[in-house]
C-alpha cells in the first residue's frame, strides 16, 4: 500500500514539476518595453554628450547597464516615416508617404496586408500595448452631408467622435492601445483607447506661445496638453503593474509626444535645468519618464528579463531655440551637422540604449544600427523566421548586444523633402544640395543652384560633414549611387526575394537614379 502511494505521489510531483518547467520556459521570452522620445537630439543625453548642461540620470543609468550604441540612426529625419520603420520593419519611402508627415486627421498610413511588429509579436505569444502618440494615421468615422445639417457645430471638422476609428492600433497588433493621432501640436486633442474616442470634442484650443504653442482645434475635457506625458506614464506604469505577473510576456510601444512642441514641462520640472529654456526642462521632464518605467520594473521584480530600449525618433528641433542653448554651453546635436529634418547627421543620428540584464552587459557598440532593426531583432529572440513580405529593411542587432558584428553594413537616410542619403563604411553620400531640410541651405534657398547636386564625406575624419569629397570620389559616389539604387528597385535591403515599393515606381526625389 505504501509503495503504491510513493508511486502515485511521485508520478504526481513529476507531472507537476514538468508543468512548472514548462511555465519557466515560456517565462524565458523577456518582456519589450520600446521608449521612443519625440525630435530629442543626440547631444540632449548626457552619456553621449561630455559637454551636455542637461542632466539625464536614469537615460544614462541605462546607458551604463546596457549597450549603447553610438552609430544609430532614424530612418527618417521627421516624426511619421520614423514610426512607419518602427512599426513594418521597412524604410518609410517604400511608403505611400514620400516626404513630408501625417496629420492628425490622416487616413492609416500602414496598410492591412503588412505585418507589423507588434503583429508580429502578438502571434508569437506575446500580450502587446500602444501608449502614446500615433502619428500614423487612422481612418475616423466620416460624418456624411445629411447628418452634418443636423445641427452639427460648423468648426467641427467632418468626422464623428462617438465612433470607433477604423485601421487603428487594434487592427495593427495591438491588444490594447491609449493615444492621439498625431502631434501634440496637432488637432484634434482627443484621447483614442482601444480605437475607441473617450470622449466627443465640444471646444476649440489653441496655444500661441513662441515654443507652448499648438494649433488650433478641437479639444476633449478629458485632453490637458500639459498633463499628457504623466498621462502616458502613469497609463504604462499600470500596464506593467498589471502584467507583470502574468505567464505572457508582453509588449509595449511608448512613443512620446515630448520634447516636441508644444514644450509643456509641468511645474515640477520648469527651471529644474537651469538653461532659462523650457526645453532643457522638457528633456529632463522625458528623463524622468525613463526612471519611472524602470522604477516599475524594479519594484514588479521583471527589471532582469525585460528588453528595455531607449532612441528617440529624430535629431532636435529647431524649436529649441539652438542659439539661445549654445549660449548656456548646450548643442542638441552634439558635434554633428543639422538638425531635425535635415539629411545631416544632426537629422536623424540618436541616442539608442538597449538594456536586458539577463542577457547583455554593458558595452558601447559602434555597430551601425537603424530604428528599422528591432523588428528583426526581436524575431531573432523569439527564434522565428520573418516571411519574406515583412520586415524588408531590418537587420537584428542581437550580435552587437552580446558583443560582436551584426549584418548591417550600409542605411539609407531620408529627410523632410524625400532627399536620399547613402551610408556604408566610413563614407556617406547624400543626392541633393544642402540639408535637404530646415537648415541652410535649405532646399529651394538663393544660391542652392549653385551647389554640387551630390555631396560625399568622410564621416570618420569629417563628423560636422563639412568638407565635400564628391569631387575626388567619383567612383565611390558612382559605386554608392548603384547599390542604393538596387535597393529601392528591390524593395528590400535584406536577403530574400524582390518585393513592391508602395505607390508610384518612381517619383520626383528619385532623379538621381538616371544620372
Amino acid at each position: 500500500m505504501k509503495k503504491t502511494a510513493f508511486i502515485f505521489i511521485s508520478t504526481i510531483m513529476i507531472v507537476y514539476l514538468s508543468s512548472c518547467n514548462e511555465k519557466k520556459a515560456g517565462n524565458e521570452l523577456p518582456n519589450i518595453i520600446f521608449i521612443m522620445a519625440d525630435d530629442m537630439g543626440y547631444g540632449d543625453v548626457s552619456a553621449y554628450n561630455e559637454h551636455s548642461k542637461i542632466n539625464t540620470p536614469f537615460i544614462d543609468q541605462l546607458a551604463g547597464e546596457g549597450v549603447m550604441f553610438t552609430d544609430a540612426h532614424t530612418s527618417s529625419s521627421v516624426c511619421t516615416p520614423t514610426r512607419y520603420g518602427v512599426m513594418t520593419g521597412r524604410y518609410n519611402w517604400r511608403s505611400e508617404l514620400k516626404k513630408g508627415v501625417l496629420n492628425g486627421y490622416s487616413n492609416a498610413l500602414i496598410h492591412q496586408e503588412i505585418t507589423t511588429m507588434a503583429e508580429f509579436l502578438q502571434a508569437n505569444g506575446y500580450k502587446t500595448a500602444f501608449i502614446g502618440k500615433w502619428h500614423l494615421g487612422w481612418d475616423w468615422s466620416v460624418i456624411e452631408e445629411d447628418e452634418k445639417s443636423q445641427g452639427q457645430l460648423e468648426s467641427r471638422p467632418d468626422v464623428d467622435f462617438s465612433q470607433p476609428v477604423q485601421h487603428g492600433p487594434a487592427t495593427h497588433g495591438f491588444d490594447y492601445s491609449y493615444g492621439f493621432c498625431g502631434s501634440l501640436d496637432m488637432a484634434p486633442y482627443v484621447w483614442v483607447e482601444n480605437d475607441m474616442p473617450t470622449m466627443v470634442p465640444t471646444k476649440t484650443t489653441v496655444n500661441k506661445g513662441d515654443q507652448s504653442w499648438w494649433r488650433e482645434g478641437l479639444t476633449s475635457d478629458d485632453f490637458d496638453h500639459e498633463q499628457v506625458l504623466p498621462e502616458i506614464t502613469e497609463k504604462t506604469v499600470g500596464y506593467i503593474n498589471a502584467h507583470a505577473g502574468s505567464d505572457q510576456p508582453f509588449f509595449v510601444y511608448m512613443p512620446l509626444p515630448a520634447p516636441h512642441t508644444p514644450i509643456l514641462p509641468t511645474e515640477q520640472f520648469k527651471g529644474k535645468s537651469g538653461l532659462d529654456n523650457p526645453y532643457g526642462d522638457f528633456v529632463m521632464m522625458v528623463d524622468w519618464v525613463v526612471g519611472e518605467v524602470m522604477n516599475a520594473l524594479e519594484q514588479k521584480g521583471i527589471a532582469e528579463n525585460t528588453l528595455l530600449v531607449f532612441t528617440a525618433d529624430n535629431g532636435c528641433s529647431p524649436q529649441a531655440d539652438f542659439e539661445q542653448l549654445a549660449g548656456k554651453g548646450h548643442d542638441p546635436s552634439y558635434v554633428f551637422r543639422g538638425h531635425k529634418a535635415d539629411i545631416y547627421e544632426g537629422g536623424h543620428r540618436v541616442p539608442y540604449v538597449v538594456r536586458w540584464p539577463a542577457k547583455v552587459k554593458h558595452r558601447k557598440s559602434d555597430q551601425l544600427v537603424c530604428t528599422t532593426d528591432l523588428f528583426a531583432t526581436v524575431a531573432d529572440i523569439v527564434g522565428k523566421e520573418i516571411p519574406d513580405t515583412a520586415a524588408e529593411d531590418s537587420f537584428s542587432f542581437l550580435a552587437a548586444l552580446e558583443g560582436k558584428s551584426g549584418p548591417r553594413e550600409s542605411i539609407v537616410h531620408h529627410s523632410i523633402n524625400g532627399s536620399f542619403a547613402y551610408r556604408k563604411g566610413d563614407w556617406k553620400v547624400i543626392f541633393c544640395p544642402g540639408s535637404g531640410g530646415w537648415s541652410a541651405p535649405r532646399p529651394n534657398s538663393e544660391g542652392i543652384e549653385d551647389l554640387p547636386p551630390v555631396q560625399l564625406y568622410n564621416l570618420i575624419e569629417d563628423r560636422a560633414e563639412e568638407k565635400n569629397l564628391q569631387a575626388e570620389n567619383e567612383n565611390i559616389v558612382e559605386q554608392y549611387r548603384q547599390e542604393l539604387a538596387e535597393i529601392v528597385t528591390n524593395g528590400r535591403s535584406t536577403p530574400g526575394a524582390p518585393q513592391q515599393n508602395d505607390g508610384p515606381e518612381t517619383w520626383p526625389q528619385l532623379d538621381w537614379m538616371n544620372r
